[in-house]
């Protein structure tokens, strides 16, 4: 099966590094335009300079904005409205794994992880979704982590943020399929990202890279923890014309971690 998004117009938060750049190279090598968005201005110049390298002829564009604010998910939209002309595909990406002892968690940090996941998703939904509406064709992909189904304990805030983030998912696809806009989730197991090189970077038993990877994917069936390419072509597939037939679902890429299907 060959997938193209020829024409279509990309828009992913968490874009610069890890999972959201392996999904931006494969939409824009699919034919897609694509903007990323971060907070980091070295990271976007290093990820714009990769994504246009892995696809010259996509137009490419680097956004800055802090999407815990409105004014932050305004800024992320319009700049890529202005950069690649419409947004057909929203991958709301951006997080980081918050999470501590439940009396230890304090209200600004539940604040801020809230902000971050899931007003950030619920806002640029709202951004987009109108143009979608209206082009009768659209794509949401939310970026969750089995904790969503399955949460552990010391688990929050970033556990509930997700499963908040997985309703959310649902509402929106039964709202929004008579207008032909898909809406679909894809949760985290453990792959490649950068959170995972920074969590090796703090082991200080001074273990290689691939060591600490062989160590880390024992306990997953299949053995090994993913690579951001592999998360990525789900991605791909998902907000492709292929698969048009799929919504409200969310999906596990997890090599079999979840105790949850």
């Amino acid at each position: 099966m060959h997938i193209t998004l020829n024409g279509r117009g990309a828009l992913i938060t968490g874009g610069s590094k890890g999972l959201g750049l392996a999904m931006a190279k494969a939409f824009a090598q699919a034919g897609a335009n694509v903007a990323v968005v971060a907070r980091g201005a070295e990271s976007l110049a290093q990820a714009e300079a990769e994504l246009r390298d892995a696809a010259p002829t996509a137009k490419v564009a680097a956004i800055a904005a802090d999407i815990r604010t409105p004014e932050g998910c305004a800024q992320a939209y319009n700049g890529a409205v202005r950069a690649i002309g419409q947004v057909d595909i929203l991958v709301n990406n951006a997080g980081t794994s918050q999470r501590g002892p439940f009396l230890e968690v304090t209200d600004a940090l539940w604040q801020d992880d809230l902000d971050l996941k899931l007003f950030a998703a619920v806002r640029l939904s709202r951004l987009a979704l109108p143009g979608m509406r209206e082009r009768k064709w659209g794509r949401i992909i939310n970026v969750l982590n089995i904790g969503a189904k399955a949460p552990k304990a010391t688990s929050t805030p970033t556990s509930v943020s997700r499963a908040a983030g997985m309703a959310l998912t649902k509402a929106l696809a039964n709202e929004f399929a008579p207008d032909n806009v898909l809406v679909n989730a894809m949760l985290v197991g453990i792959i490649e990202s950068d959170q995972w090189v920074r969590r090796h970077a703090a082991d200080k038993r001074n273990i290689t890279w691939e060591e600490w990877k062989a160590e880390q994917g024992k306990p997953v069936p299949l053995g090994r923890i993913g690579k951001a390419e592999e998360f990525a072509a789900m991605a791909l597939l998902l907000a492709s014309e292929q698969c048009g037939y799929v919504t409200g679902t969310a999906i596990n890429v997890d090599g079999g971690a979840s105790p949850v299907v």
